[in-house]
Parts: C-alpha cells; structure tokens; sequence
C-alpha cells in the first residue's frame, strides 16, 4: 500500500489492510489513555513546574498536558500539539497509535490560555509563550539523540511546521492534521489571506466579555479573538518561511499532511503550498473527501465527544472521524518507508 502526495484516499482498501485495521482496533480498545489527572498515569508534573500559570487545580478534567513513555527510552519520539481552543484530550487516539502501535514515547503540551476551568477570554495569550510550550515538549523528548517527529491538530499543526523549520531537535517527520497554515474564505466570501490581516492588525482585547466555557468538555465553546490574532501572527511567520526558500531548495524533513474537504476553517490551497518547497516522495496528502462532512477538528477523532450533560439519544457535538484507522493507517506505512 502506498499514498502519493496527490492521492485522494475514500477508505477502500484491500483485504489484508482492513484485517489491519480491525486487529488496530482491537489493540486500542485495550489501551485507553485516562482521562482524570488524578487518575493518569501519564501526568506531566514537570510540566507544571516549568509553567506555573497552570496546575492540576485550574484544569479542566480531561485537558491536562500528558506524556506517554515506554518503560526503556523509546528510539523514537513524538511531540503532539492541540489546536486553538482545544486540548491535548483532542490528539489522544492519536497518541495512543504512536506509543502502543508505532513504539514512539509521545509528548502533548498544553498550550497557554488553554484547557482553563477559568479561561478569562484567553487574556494575555501570546504566541511566543505558545512556542515556548511546544519547545519545552521538544527538549523533554530530545534525549539520547533519537528520532523526534512533531505533530498537530489545526494551530498545533502550525506550530509543528514552525518547529520544523526552526529546531534542530526535530529530527524525524512532521504529522499535520488540518493544519492552520491560512485561513478559509469566510462570510460573504472575505479571502482568508483579508481574515488574516484583519486579525493581525487588530488590538488585544483586555476581556472578552463571552463566556468560554460551554457544553464541550475538552475545548472552549468559541474561538477568543486574542487566541485568533496570534494565530495569524504565526500563519504570517510561515508564509515568511515558505516564501525565503530559492528555487531548487527543498524543506529538509517528511511531511505527512491530513485534511478535510468538509473543512470550513483553513485552506487547503495554502496547505498545498508545502508541495512548491518539498520534493515529490517527502510530502503525503491523506485527503478525506466532502462526501464524508468531516468536520475540521474531527479530523483526528476516533471517537464522538458529546455534551458534558448529554441526555440520552443527544448528537454528538463533534463527530468522531469514519476514516480514522484508515489514515492511521496510512502513517503507520508513511512512517515505515522512512
């Protein structure tokens, strides 16, 4: 089985790779991460110490930063990064496939402003403290000179490309989920790119006066326009990278790039954009087509999350993902012809 960088992948596999799937499904349903701190196995205590604007007590349950670590240093190790407004509970089935299938210890910071019990309208978020969140993930998985990939949902996955480009601990491959490298066209048909300046030039908000916390458990009921402003701060910063590579020069580490047709969130133009500044067998796309209304964020769902007071027979407020194992999958043999 293989996926090219222009592959459109619908889920129809042949029967040795859904026999794959089924026994991966069987593995994960034995694993499950927990979910409550005071329970898990996998808190960061570290993590807290190094930034002590967050504690166990401030924490919404179920959003904690988290690391997974075999009992042996792992060859290999991964960084995984929520998007804005979520949490790290977002990436953990991803997490999951990369510790007990791939063998990789994984990492999942906690970006500032984030997973808060009291998020106070994301005041004084900044973009450069959300690197600094990532950066410490990347030196607490960069021992012994190993392999370390980066990965993330949305703005996590914009911030893993940032890495990338900018950290000489990432030595291994990039996994982007629905990376927010440029915004979709909006209401009344505003570009992304007239989003984007919008945002950038707007001043900081000293309150935002909505309230965050809602019905979803693991993420904020809204995106915070501060959070959004630095999210285009750092969408600017990547066009700048993308746009200083000379012609014959190519980006020096594997790409694996899923996303959405259904996305109304980022563009898929400015993701495609990593094919001008890659060379053919060093970026691969796992597209999932509009037939299936993946929603952007559900991109990385295994599972449904519903509302934290669900009365039976209720939707799901996001949708798990129906192809999941099947870009797992997909992963599993980009990672293998590494």
């Amino acid at each position: 089985m293989s996926f090219d960088r222009h592959i459109l992948v619908h889920g129809k596999r042949a029967d040795m790779v859904q026999r794959k799937i089924s026994n991966f499904i069987k593995r994960l349903e034995n694993y499950k991460m927990p979910l409550k701190s005071g329970e898990d196995k996998t808190a960061w205590p570290e993590y807290y110490a190094e930034f002590p604007y967050f504690s166990e007590q401030i924490i919404r349950e179920g959003c904690h930063p988290r690391k997974l670590e075999h009992k042996t240093v792992a060859e290999k190790a991964i960084v995984l990064v929520h998007g804005l407004s979520d949490s790290p509970h977002f990436l953990s089935a991803i997490a999951d496939f990369f510790h007990c299938e791939l063998g990789y210890d994984v990492y999942l910071p906690l970006l500032q402003g984030h997973g808060l019990k009291d998020p106070n309208g994301m005041e004084g978020v900044t973009l450069q403290e959300w690197k600094e969140n990532v950066r410490f993930a990347i030196h607490a998985a960069a021992v012994d000179g190993r392999s370390l990939s980066v990965g993330g949902l949305s703005t996590g996955g914009a911030l893993s490309f940032y890495m990338g480009c900018t950290e000489p601990a990432i030595t291994g491959d990039l996994y982007l989920f629905a990376a927010a490298l440029g915004l979709k066209e909006g209401w009344l048909g505003i570009a992304g790119s007239v989003k984007e300046f919008l945002l950038r030039t707007s001043p900081a908000l000293p309150n935002d006066k909505k309230v965050l916390i809602g019905s979803n458990p693991y993420r904020y009921d809204y995106i915070s326009l501060n959070g959004a402003r630095e999210l285009v701060h750092l969408i600017g910063e990547i066009n700048g990278a993308i746009e200083s590579f000379k012609a014959g020069e190519y980006f020096s580490k594997r790409i694996f790039s899923a996303f959405t047709e259904y996305d109304d969130v980022v563009s898929f133009k400015a993701i495609s954009r990593l094919e001008k500044i890659t060379k053919e067998d060093t970026f691969v796309q796992y597209i999932l087509p509009k037939s299936k209304e993946v929603q952007h964020a559900s991109v990385v769902l295994k599972d449904p999350i519903y509302a934290v007071e669900v009365e039976l027979g209720e939707p799901p407020l996001e949708k798990a993902n129906p192809e999941f194992f099947e870009m797992m999958e997909a992963v599993r043999e980009f990672q293998r012809e590494a």
